[in-house]
């Protein structure tokens, strides 16, 4: 079972306690743009087997959208962060990398 602390609240929650939201840092398009990019959008999304960031959120407790970064393979978490965030943040990625030398987070925002 995957276990997050919200960043928001504190609260270390069970993934039962959360709703997942899909990839974070996703480069959003709407009216307006091309039928290329809003499919693109749409359609077309990070699928590893290994470190992904995703989006949750803390459905039965605070209410509140967060950022997590974890391994799909492993299931490790290895932090969570404000929604807000626009890239993971420093410590999140130093620990992803002390894991996984070589580890580089490409920029999706």
């Amino acid at each position: 079972m995957l276990i997050f602390e919200c960043p928001y609240c504190g609260v270390m929650a069970e993934e039962t306690e959360l709703t997942a939201g899909g990839e974070a840092h996703v480069k959003r398009f709407g009216p307006g743009s091309s039928d290329e990019d809003f499919e693109t959008y749409l359609f077309h999304r990070e699928n590893p087997k290994g470190v992904h960031f995703e989006r949750w959120r803390h459905a039965n407790g605070c209410g509140k959208w967060f950022l997590a970064a974890r391994c799909t393979n492993t299931l490790e978490v290895f932090g969570t962060y404000p929604a807000q965030t626009t890239r993971p943040p420093e410590p999140i990625l130093e620990a992803i990398r002390a894991k996984r030398p070589g580890f580089q987070w490409r920029d999706l925002a």
